[in-house]
């Protein structure tokens, strides 16, 4: 089964929140996942993006594909 990196909403109404997850591709966006590898939070000033380097290297090394918000958000992370 495909693996996907993408956004799962959280937060209250109008005040958004986001986890970064590692899920099965046909898994309902705020659904079940298969681990959280970061976090998003677009209310910041600036945007603040977290995520554990390590565990996203294992998902991108077995196959995972992250989404195109994803992918655009990881480009703006200083790899450590």
């Amino acid at each position: 089964m495909a693996v996907k990196i993408r956004l799962a909403r959280a937060g209250a109404k109008k005040r958004p929140f986001y986890r970064i997850v590692a899920t099965h591709a046909d898994s309902p966006r705020d659904g079940r996942f298969l681990e959280r590898l970061g976090t998003y939070d677009p209310s910041a000033n600036p945007s603040k993006v977290e995520v554990n380097q390590p565990r996203l290297a294992y998902w991108l090394g077995v196959g995972a594909k992250p989404s195109e918000t994803v992918a655009r958000l990881l480009k703006s992370v200083p790899a450590t």
